[in-house]
This record gives C-alpha cells, sequence and structure tokens, in this order.
C-alpha cells in the first residue's frame, strides 16, 4: 500500500503508511524507520562497568546509560560497537561477546571486555560523563529506577545472567 514520506530527519524517516485489513478496513498508520543501533556493556573489572551520566535534552534531565550510538549506513553492528566505546568512552576492548539484538529499531547489545583507557571523542551535540560504577551498585539503581534508560537495565541484567559463575 502507499507509504508517504512524512518528515526526514538526521537519524530516522516517519512515514505514514495506509493499508487496507483483512476485514477490509483501510487504516492510516505512523511508521518510524530507523537504521539500527548498537549498545555496549563497558566490564572494567571483576566488580566495576562504565556508564555514562548523559544529559537528555527531550527529558530535561542526566540519565544514567551504557554507552550506545546509531549505525553508519551499511556498518555492521560490530564495527559500530568499537567506534562508539571508542567516541564515547575513550576505552577500546581486547575481548568482545554479542549478547543480544532486542527492540523494534534492532539495537544490538555487546559485552566488552579487557578494557585500555584512551581519550574520549562524543559527537558535537552529545554530554557524556563516563563513571565507573560498582558492578552491585549498577544493579541496585537497575532494579530501584535510578536507571531509567531500558536499554541500559537490557544489558546490565543480561550480562548479569549469562556470565559465568564466579566470574565477579
Amino acid at each position: 500500500m502507499p507509504r508517504t514520506l512524512v518528515h526526514r530527519g538526521r537519524k530516522i524517516e516517519v512515514l505514514l503508511d495506509t493499508t487496507v485489513l483483512p476485514d477490509g478496513t483501510t487504516v492510516r498508520r505512523d511508521v518510524i524507520l530507523h537504521p539500527g543501533a548498537v549498545v555496549i556493556l563497558p566490564v572494567v573489572d571483576a566488580g566495576h562497568v562504565c556508564l555514562l551520566k548523559n544529559y537528555r535534552f527531550i527529558v530535561d534531565e542526566a540519565l544514567w546509560e551504557l554507552p550506545a550510538g546509531t549505525l553508519e549506513p551499511g556498518e555492521p553492528p560490530a564495527r559500530a560497537a568499537e567506534r562508539e566505546l571508542a567516541e564515547e568512552t575513550g576505552y577500546t576492548a581486547g575481548r568482545w561477546r554479542k549478547l543480544a539484538g532486542c527492540l523494534s529499531e534492532l539495537m544490538h547489545i555487546y559485552a566488552a571486555e579487557d578494557l585500555t583507557p584512551g581519550p574520549a571523542r562524543p559527537e558535537i551535540d552529545e554530554s557524556l560523563e563516563p563513571h565507573i560504577i560498582a558492578w552491585e551498585q549498577a544493579l541496585a539503581w537497575a532494579m530501584d529506577g535510578t536507571i531509567k534508560d531500558v536499554k541500559t537495565i537490557a544489558g546490565l541484567l543480561m550480562w548479569d545472567r549469562l556470565r559465568q559463575p564466579g566470574e565477579w
């Protein structure tokens, strides 16, 4: 059925779809197309994770988040994860594990381990503050509402379930 471009933004497109349901009813639906994204869980050491304190203007609040970013056209998710980790935290990782691909915009969640520090290179419109947080504190924040960002909660809880017993 017809699809009309309503808005083309820097990272998304908004379309208006018109479709006919099986019963013959014509409906119009808003559709947001997003190129996908990566989320990185920077595992600093046996008891710490790197979270970002990221000011989000849309909610006028600084949120605790995992580093994340949008895929560039044609960019493999693993390469985007490496790029975003370095840009947002300054770290590079010696080992990577893909944890999941989730959400409607297809976010690929990676754990980055064996980290090496370096200078962060945030984009011009990003206000990011990397902080090393004790693992138990990060989990507590995921459960008590201090962390409000769903991709961050998902990444923390997935890693908590998937890591090997006795690792931390």
